[in-house]
Order: C-alpha cells, then sequence, then structure tokens
C-alpha cells in the first residue's frame, strides 16, 4: 500500500483530520486539486465561532457547543486570535418574540451557560450603537470571531511537520475497491491505501459508496465588507431576524472593519441590501465599502457517514454555516472511529506545536529592531496600509505548505485587504513570489492555474 490513511479534500475539516491523525504512526497523504489549501474560506478572515445556542437540531447545537470548546484551545495552543465579543439576536415587534423565547428555551434545555434574554434598556447598555427600536434580545456572551483561515493552516502546517503528505493540484477521478483497501485515481497519479476519508462535500469523481446523491440546498447570503473609518460601530455580532425569509448580520472584523451579512429570498439590488443594513447601524456609506462577495448560507446537518467504515471508507456529509465550528469536532470523532477500526498507536516524538511567525504590526519597538537586525526584509514595508514587511511574505512563502500564488501570501499575512484593496502592493508581491520560487513573473497566478495576471510582457526589459 502506498498510504495507510487517504484524506480527500483540502477544505478546513481535511485539514483538522490531518493534524489529529498526524499523531499517530500512520502513512498519510491528503489530496486537494486546488493550488492551496483551504480555498473554500472567504478572503476575509473573519468567522464566527457558534456556541449552539441559535440552532433548532439539537444534534448540531452540541456539536458546535464542543467545537467552541476546542477551538478556543486551539487557539491558544497556536497563538491565534479569539476574540471572544458576544452576540445580539434581536427582535423589533411581537412576531418575532416567540422565536427569541424558543431559542432561549431550547438553551436553558441544553444547559448552555452565558445565555440570557434582555430587553429595553439592557440591549442598549451591551449595544449602544444600535439604531434599530429592539424590545427583546437574545444574548450570548460566548460568541468569539476567529481568523479561519490561521486555523486552518496551523492545522495543516502541523500535519505536513509531522509527517502528512499534502498532495496539491491533484483532482480525484476515481476510487475503486481492491483486496483489504482501495485504489484512488487522480488527474496525475494512481494510489493504493487501506482507508479513505472523504471530506469533499460534492465531488464529481465515481464513488459507489455515493451513489444516493445527498443534496443539501443554501441561500446566498450577500456579504459587504467595511473599512474600519466606519464611526460607531457595534462591540459585538447583532443579528436582525426580520422575518423567516431574511435577516441582517453585523460582524465586527479583526482587522477593525464591520462584515454586513444581508441573507434574503429575493434578489436585492446593492441600494435594497444598504437599506436593510441600515436598519442596525445608520452610519454606512457605499464609500466605505472595500470589497462585496457572496456565499452558501445552509442550515443542512454535517455528521459523519461510517456506514462502510467496515470497508474502510468514512465521508463526512453536509454543509452548515457553523462548519469552521465544528471541523475540530469532526476531526476528532474521525480519529476515533480509526482507533476502533484500525491498529493504530501515538507517535513517540509528534511535535504539537507551529513553527513561529513574527506579525510585524503587533510587535514592540524592541521585538521589531531585534527581527530587522537578524532579517533586513522585516524592516522593507511593502503594505503600508497594515503595515506588512517583505520579510513576512517571504516567511508565508517558505514555510511548510507555504504561499505559491498572489491570494495565497494575502491570507497568510492580510496584505492587500486595507483601504487601496491591493492596489499598490499586488505587483511587489508577485515580484517577491517569482524570486522565491524561481519562477518567471508572467507564471505568477492569482489563486489558480487558470488565473495568470500577466500575459505577456509588451517589450523586454530585465525588470518589470
Amino acid at each position: 500500500m502506498d498510504y495507510d490513511v487517504l484524506i480527500l479534500g483540502g477544505g478546513i475539516i481535511g485539514c483538522a483530520v490531518a493534524y489529529e491523525l498526524s499523531k499517530y504512526n500512520l502513512n498519510i497523504a491528503l489530496i486537494e486539486k486546488d493550488y492551496d489549501i483551504v480555498n473554500e474560506l472567504s478572503s476575509n478572515n473573519t468567522a464566527i465561532v457558534y456556541d449552539g445556542s441559535e440552532s433548532n437540531d439539537e444534534f448540531m447545537s452540541i456539536m458546535e457547543n464542543r467545537g467552541m470548546k476546542l477551538i478556543k484551545e486551539h487557539c491558544k495552543k497556536f497563538d491565534i486570535e479569539y476574540n471572544k465579543i458576544g452576540a445580539l439576536r434581536i427582535a423589533t415587534d411581537e412576531s418575532r418574540y416567540n422565536a427569541i423565547n424558543t431559542m432561549y428555551s431550547k438553551a436553558k434545555e441544553r444547559q448552555l451557560e452565558g445565555v440570557h434574554i434582555i430587553e429595553d434598556n439592557a440591549i442598549y447598555d451591551i449595544e449602544p450603537n444600535l439604531k434599530i427600536q429592539a424590545n427583546k434580545a437574545l444574548y450570548s456572551e460566548n460568541i468569539a470571531v476567529i481568523p479561519p483561515y490561521n486555523l486552518a493552516i496551523s492545522y495543516a502546517e502541523v500535519a505536513a511537520d509531522n509527517g502528512v503528505n499534502f498532495r496539491l493540484e491533484e483532482e480525484v477521478i476515481d476510487i475503486k475497491t481492491i483486496s483489504k483497501g482501495f485504489k484512488i485515481t487522480t488527474n496525475k497519479n494512481k494510489f493504493t491505501c487501506k482507508f479513505v476519508i472523504n471530506t469533499i462535500p460534492n465531488e464529481s469523481f465515481h464513488d459507489k459508496y455515493c451513489e444516493a446523491s445527498h443534496e443539501f440546498k443554501g441561500r446566498k447570503i450577500k456579504y459587504i465588507l467595511l473599512n474600519e473609518k466606519l464611526d460607531k460601530t457595534m462591540n459585538g455580532v447583532v443579528i436582525d431576524d426580520m422575518d423567516d425569509e431574511k435577516f441582517v448580520i453585523n460582524i465586527p472584523t479583526l482587522s477593525k472593519g464591520n462584515l454586513i451579512g444581508i441573507c434574503s429570498d429575493k434578489l436585492l439590488d446593492l441600494e435594497e441590501e444598504l437599506q436593510l443594513a441600515k436598519n442596525i447601524s445608520h452610519n454606512i456609506k457605499k464609500e466605505l465599502i472595500t470589497n462585496m462577495f457572496t456565499e452558501t448560507y445552509s442550515k443542512s446537518n454535517m455528521f459523519i457517514d461510517d456506514s462502510n467504515i467496515g470497508d474502510g471508507y468514512i465521508k463526512v456529509i453536509g454543509n452548515h454555516y457553523a462548519k469552521i465550528t465544528i471541523a475540530p469536532v469532526i476531526a476528532i470523532d474521525i480519529e476515533q472511529k480509526l482507533k476502533v477500526n484500525m491498529n493504530i498507536t501515538k507517535k513517540r516524538d509528534y511535535i504539537d506545536k507551529k513553527r513561529e511567525v513574527y506579525v510585524f504590526r503587533n510587535m514592540s519597538k524592541e521585538q521589531r529592531n531585534k527581527i530587522i537586525a537578524l532579517d533586513k526584509k522585516y524592516g522593507n514595508i511593502i503594505c503600508s496600509c497594515n503595515n506588512i514587511s517583505e520579510g513576512e511574505i517571504v516567511d508565508s512563502i517558505r514555510r511548510p505548505l507555504g504561499a505559491r500564488t498572489v491570494e495565497g501570501v494575502k491570507r497568510r499575512t492580510g496584505i492587500g485587504r486595507g483601504s487601496c484593496n491591493g492596489s499598490s502592493c499586488n505587483m511587489k508581491i508577485m515580484k517577491i513570489l517569482a524570486r522565491e520560487m524561481n519562477k518567471s513573473i508572467l507564471n505568477i497566478v492569482d489563486d489558480s492555474i487558470d488565473s495568470r495576471i500577466l500575459v505577456g510582457r509588451i517589450k523586454e526589459f530585465n525588470e518589470i
């Protein structure tokens, strides 16, 4: 066998599974079709960590609460920002009071701590800048925001340092059973393995174990990213459940901006979306928008399908808005299932630590002088909006599973996420990538093989 375990998919769940299984004496590979891991996450590196208080489904609520505790522990271990800011779900009329009361009752039945019903002025004690008139709200103290990409890359880097083989740019085409295992065919290679863990939600390859297709529908949620110039922002997450068809959510980002999400069954133009967003904050203006993107908002349960575990096959089913929160729970549950079905032992030389990252903007003057003395690249500021140095960019490329695209550098360092939206630093990133990878700048891509940025030279100069 080429491998003991093959993990299909390099999303946050695949990386979390790789991290947990890398603790054992197993020969493991992870197969990902994209240039980089965790391309499923949006370029805005802020995500909510849920506590289960908002979920109508008891199973998902338990998963979220477990995940919240694990993520808090992992963020501390990997030195990742974990900003516990709380969440306020408001009701503006009596028709929504019952929904708030039902959520609270279920939270109490599940013995979730830190969840409260608050009314009238108490709402504005928590969110003094809230503009809409709200009479009742569900408040959870537990809700936090984290940089999800930093968490996922930490899982992957530790897994790579402990022997997991990450095979990028390989797309699974076929899975076939063989004697005591599987034969996996990709667009580049053929592998054999004893166990398959499939984390790809909607695979297009032939898989006899998935003949009964699972459809998980979701609504589209439009996100509007506002820069840090917005006055009188919210202290925590604020959700306005207007009716069963639409809601607005305000999320303070880790970069001191605001992310406004609008979910509606009706197609809205920008003016209509901004008008809904202004129900929470009157200060929103078009000129403060730095980015807009759309994601799928799904409430489909996520679970581990282990019906074929006797053959050595596990599949993760479903898609859910709290996928980031429950990713470490799924990984640990898969680890436990493998321990029962495979004879595996823990490594004695396992290193449960991420290589150190120097974030220039978070350093003191003394710390900056020390790192510049060691490497002058840290004294060369490439992104003046977010105070990001050349040293950080070079480190993001040279690390385990280092960045190979412009978007990969941006995700790892936060460069290009300021008010200029990358206009002043994109070419600088490309030059550094070309130098570090020993490539022509014409071969540097934005995010995938089909996203070349420069198509040719007008005239042959030594530099562009």
